[in-house]
């Protein structure tokens, strides 16, 4: 029963989770046909253990939240979610409960438009009000950027005094392919899918950003159609028609189920021919009267489900395997392919992740593959039809070189990725800038990473040491800079020249020589020359240096571009050297272990300080360790030292130890 109870919570909190990235942040992470599948599962374990049942439990209620800045709008007549299905089986269930209530149950079968749920107000006509569905009771008034939807008629000849109607907001695939192209060439971020486009147009606090967008709607029921005589839902949709709204077409009315299966199997086949995207077929009871007789739980009607369709796959001829380098140096193979569509979307391209991803699927250039997209949003290949292979595919090899830069591409053991070992190379630019003047390595005060992306997309730096030949016109007409701040930023760079080599060290960002390593490699060889003549051997026998990092120091200061780098900041007149900074032996023959966020050093600051007074410090707790120095949120490392007897210090304990 634990177990059981156990999976409840941790399905809710999924749910819950995942219901808020789609419905408050229009930032979906899985697909509509997953969190449907989790719902379910929930809904199976809540129905036989209600003790267990959350009151904040998702099955129970419609998931949305007012965003700030939206005034609230209570619905008079609530926006109630669907049952969803996921098989024919589910239906004739369903289908065969209806009937045994009425025999002669009527069905109107509708498109499943994938968008946001809106609901209109008319008062004598005239549109008054616009709000999207929230939790179902209170949603957020939208008026303003309804206004902006051609679709939606201003005013309707009804004679009725108030007229509510519901439907779907949604981006066209026309408009949506052409709006991602615009952001993709003004460098901005795309959108997953068109649904999640509709969705962030339709909130924008801004209506002439959501008139850009040419979202577009489809109405599907009058809210108050009982009220105001309506018998049957398709005799509203008629009505609705008639006044001038679009209604989603094409729909069928039908008591045979089997009717309604060749509906869902040729909308199906019909998806990619279709102006927009859906994600399956409603079902409801035609009849009003019949759907006020068989009601609703608290969360979905009785009188209705949506069968939803599995996620596409999609074969898809491979063209070629690029190689992508990014910020960190890693390598990534990504498929090009022959376009499909995909939830919405024209697809072309995919990561293939690594070698070993390759390699286990036997991908090969001229391959069909099999696609789809993950979660509806992003696009992945699942594997390979091999029956399908072209005489004479090759098979797959990471280049030896940086596509981008040249230099030489390691992978380290018990690594799957590829890194590319350039210190110049351009795909890298702005984290190695970034890094090169953080606080623990070069300090360049008031260099954070906007200005770097500034600095980078001017073409003022190519390389950390272009940072020493900045001219103060350059820097002062950036952006948010001017005069001042220029002088300051050039004052601050100046004044990096005199960092000891620890920190230069460091600064070059080479895999594992963090700020201890660069610490220890610059007290025991003094001077960068030293270091670069010394041979590899050399450094594995320094002090908590191994041989992974001896091999990846000895690499990057004796490639190509290093060099280079190297040659151009000791031209910029950067200090090379460690000063002899010894202050006392009182901390001689201590190892040292720091954990945790210190209050009045830095951790790098810090291991200077045990450093200079003649300790060591080590990255991981052992039998050997003298003390831990402990700061707020102190983690395993406490945990382990506690556990072997190891006296823990805080910051006053270290001064009054430097102090004796």
């Amino acid at each position: 029963m634990k177990d059981v109870q156990q999976e409840m919570q941790q399905l809710t909190e999924q749910l819950l989770y995942h219901a808020r990235r789609y419905y408050n942040e229009d930032a979906p992470e899985i697909s509509d046909f997953e969190y449907d599948k989790l719902q379910c599962r929930l809904r199976e374990l809540e129905a036989q253990y209600p003790q267990f049942a959350r009151p904040d439990s998702p099955t129970q209620r419609v998931i949305g939240a007012v965003l700030e800045g939206f005034e609230e709008v209570r619905h008079p007549y609530p926006m109630e979610s669907l049952q969803d299905v996921f098989s024919f089986e589910e239906i004739r269930d369903f289908d065969r409960r209806m009937k045994e209530r009425f025999p002669q149950v009527e069905y109107t079968v509708e498109l499943k438009i994938d968008g946001l749920s809106v609901c209109l107000e008319y008062e004598k006509g005239r549109f008054v009000l616009g709000a999207t569905r929230g939790d179902g009771h209170v949603g957020e008034n939208v008026t303003e950027n309804i206004k902006t939807i051609f679709d939606v008629p201003m005013t309707v000849d009804t004679d009725h005094e108030h007229l509510w109607i519901r439907g779907e907001v949604y981006m066209p695939n026309k408009v949506f392919d052409r709006l991602n192209a615009q952001r993709e060439a003004a460098g901005e971020q795309l959108f997953a899918n068109p649904r999640n486009a509709a969705a962030g147009s339709l909130r924008q606090l801004d209506s002439s950003i959501c008139a850009q967008r040419k979202l577009s709607m489809f109405c599907f029921n009058v809210q108050n159609a009982r009220q105001l005589g309506f018998k049957t839902h398709s005799e509203s949709l008629e009505y609705l028609k008639k006044l001038g709204c679009k209604v989603v077409e094409p729909y069928i009315v039908t008591s045979d189920v089997e009717a309604i299966f060749d509906f869902i199997r040729t909308m199906g086949d019909r998806r990619e021919e279709l102006p927009c995207g859906i994600d399956g077929i409603v079902i409801k009871v035609n009849d009003l009267a019949q759907r006020e007789a068989l009601g609703s739980t608290t969360k979905v009607p009785r009188w209705a489900v949506a069968y939803k369709y599995p996620p596409e796959e999609k074969p898809a001829k491979l063209l070629d395997i690029v190689i992508q380098v990014g910020r960190t140096g890693v390598l990534t193979p990504n498929a090009l392919f022959e376009p499909v569509r995909l939830a919405g979307t024209s697809v072309s391209r995919a990561t293939l992740h690594n070698l070993d991803f390759i390699r286990q699927r036997d991908i090969r250039v001229g391959d069909t593959i099999i696609v789809r997209k993950a979660g509806d949003i992003i696009p992945e290949v699942l594997g390979v039809d091999h029956s399908r292979r072209p005489e004479g595919a090759a098979v797959f090899h990471m280049p030896e070189t940086c596509p981008v830069c040249g230099a030489a591409v390691v992978q380290e053991e018990g690594e799957a990725a590829f890194r590319c070992t350039g210190a110049e190379c351009p795909a890298q630019l702005l984290r190695s800038i970034t890094h090169f003047a953080s606080r623990d390595a070069m300090d360049i005060e008031g260099l954070g990473p906007a200005l770097v992306q500034s600095l980078v997309e001017e073409k003022l730096v190519s390389s950390p040491a272009d940072l020493y030949a900045l001219r103060l016109p350059d820097v002062a007409m950036l952006e948010r800079m001017g005069e001042k701040s220029a002088q300051n930023l050039l004052s601050a760079i100046e004044k990096s020249k005199e960092n000891p080599l620890a920190r230069l060290l460091f600064a070059f960002g080479i895999r594992q020589v963090g700020q201890k390593a660069a610490q220890t490699l610059a007290k025991q060889f003094g001077t960068l020359d030293n270091l670069l003549a010394a041979p590899r051997e050399a450094l594995t026998q320094v002090f908590d240096i191994g041989e992974i990092t001896a091999d990846n120091l000895y690499q990057w200061l004796h490639s190509e571009q290093s060099q280079h780098l190297i040659a151009r900041l000791r031209e910029a007149g950067v200090n090379m050297t460690q000063p002899d900074e010894q202050e006392s032996r009182r901390l001689e023959g201590l190892t040292f272990v720091l954990t945790g966020t210190l209050s009045r050093y830095t951790r790098a600051e810090a291991s200077e300080k045990i450093v200079r007074n003649g300790g060591k410090v080590s990255g991981s707790v052992s039998k050997k360790t003298s003390y831990v120095l402990a700061g707020e949120d102190a983690g395993s490392k406490l945990t382990k030292a506690q556990a072997l007897g190891i006296p823990i210090l805080d910051e006053d304990g270290l001064d009054a130890m430097l102090a004796e």
